[in-house]
């Protein structure tokens, strides 16, 4: 009697990537790479999981990230580490372990890869999912700001994200801050008895993460709630009116959204996020970030100013409406019949992919008719026949398939083997 095996699968909100939306993240890493190069950013790679009190100490104990949504876990000598959930707060430890701002003043990194987070997955969020993002190191000044905020820009319509909104805030500092906390904190007290009891909790703990609360009807309680601007100090003020100013200078209208605080308690100043449309209902953050003056220094480093984004790059595909990538068709595929034909189909796809193309050999064999359907539907633009009677000859009908060849499928040329993958090039990069 044979016995069942029950299929395992995938961890819930952990999901795999075939090929077609894989080629979709390549694409959008792709023009992250060359974009954020062209301004001067270099990538970083930093670990998966870190000591969990590293999230803590940056993120903030009270914010839902941490008390709520990581993935914490002793390692073997009891030390907590944690699957990082962000990729701020792993930069800055590494920026600080490998004494970076005593070579570099400035310091322009970006990194991509997976983050982590134990919460309800849907459209868009996910418990494994993946960020783009950049960090700033080394400048306070407005321009650093701007530059960043452009940047983000170009590389959202590098991907083709186009119509996105730029939403823009201050939070203040530690001179001003303090002040609209008091404020803050005073209208949750009247009010406690109307919010959800993560409010509640936030009042007494962190009040401006109340700002962030999701429930509808605290939104609308808030909505009455004091704004952070109404609390600038005058250098706050004049940072904020400056990149403003030279966000307009670089073509770009930000709205000002006075309830911008965003979720992590290491920001200060400039709070921004980039909101798009598609499949993200009002879920449709695609970027956002902010600085964050205080935080190298908060984690043991030298008091280095800093400002950052990331983007989640599932979301990002959903906004663009493309989860995923047509298939990419090989350049040729090698039908071969009979053991030698096989054996020489083996070296001229070697020699085509040599040439830097992509060439597919049917590896099931079978019939010619069978092995040209699997051409067909492999997408291959072209198909070359190889059995005794081209062996013996030296040479072998070249055969268009789809449009990609520049002629009409069925069209046919003879080549001599040995110039099939300098021939195909030519046709090729002729409709190219």
């Amino acid at each position: 009697m044979r016995r069942t095996v029950e299929p395992l699968r995938a961890v819930k909100g952990m999901n795999d990537r075939l090929p077609g939306e894989a080629r979709a993240f390549a694409r959008v890493e792709a023009e992250a790479r060359r974009v954020f190069g062209l301004h001067g950013y270099g990538e970083v790679r930093t670990p998966m999981a870190e000591e969990a009190a590293l999230f803590s100490r940056s993120i903030g104990e009270e914010t839902d990230v941490v008390g709520k949504e990581m993935y914490v876990f002793p390692d073997r000598h009891g030390v907590p580490l944690a699957l990082r959930p962000e990729g701020t707060a792993g930069a800055v430890r590494a920026y600080i372990e490998h004494k970076v701002a005593t070579v570099e003043p400035v310091t322009r990194w970006f990194y991509l890869g997976p983050m982590f987070r134990h919460e309800r997955p849907q459209k868009g969020r996910y418990r494994q999912f993946h960020q783009v993002g950049a960090e700033l190191f080394g400048a306070a000044s407005p321009e650093a700001d701007a530059e960043l905020i452009a940047m983000i820009h170009a590389f959202l319509g590098a991907i083709g994200l186009s119509g996105v909104r730029l939403q823009l805030n201050s939070i203040g500092d530690d001179a001003c801050r303090p002040a609209y906390a008091a404020a803050l904190q005073a209208f949750l007290r009247a009010h406690a008895a109307e919010l959800c009891p993560d409010c509640q909790r936030r009042a007494e703990t962190n009040p401006l993460r109340a700002l962030d609360c999701k429930v509808p009807a605290d939104r609308a309680i808030l909505a009455s709630a004091p704004e952070p601007g109404a609390s600038l100090c005058g250098p706050c003020r004049e940072h904020f009116d400056a990149v403003r100013g030279h966000l307009e200078v670089l073509g770009l209208s930000p709205e000002v959204n006075p309830r911008l605080v965003r979720g992590l308690d290491y920001y200060t100043r400039t709070t921004f996020e980039f909101l798009a449309g598609g499949e993200l209902g009002s879920q449709n953050t695609v970027a956002a970030g902010g600085r964050y003056d205080k935080l190298v220094e908060r984690l043991g480093g030298p008091a280095v100013p800093a400002v950052g984004f990331a983007a989640g790059i599932e979301r990002l595909l959903l906004a663009l409406g493309a989860t995923e990538a047509a298939a990419e068709g090989s350049d040729l595929l090698v039908a071969a019949l009979g053991g030698p034909a096989r054996r020489r189909a083996l070296v001229l796809a070697q020699a085509v992919r040599a040439a830097g193309l992509r060439a597919e050999l049917d590896l099931r064999g079978g019939s010619l008719k069978s092995q040209m359907r699997y051409a067909d539907r492999a997408g291959a633009a072209f198909a070359l026949v190889l059995g005794d009677d081209e062996l013996a000859a030296g040479k072998a009908k070249l055969r268009q398939m789809g449009p990609r060849g520049g002629g009409a499928p069925g069209d046919e040329i003879e080549v001599a083997l040995d110039a099939v993958p300098a021939e195909l090039r030519r046709r090729l990069r002729d409709v190219r």
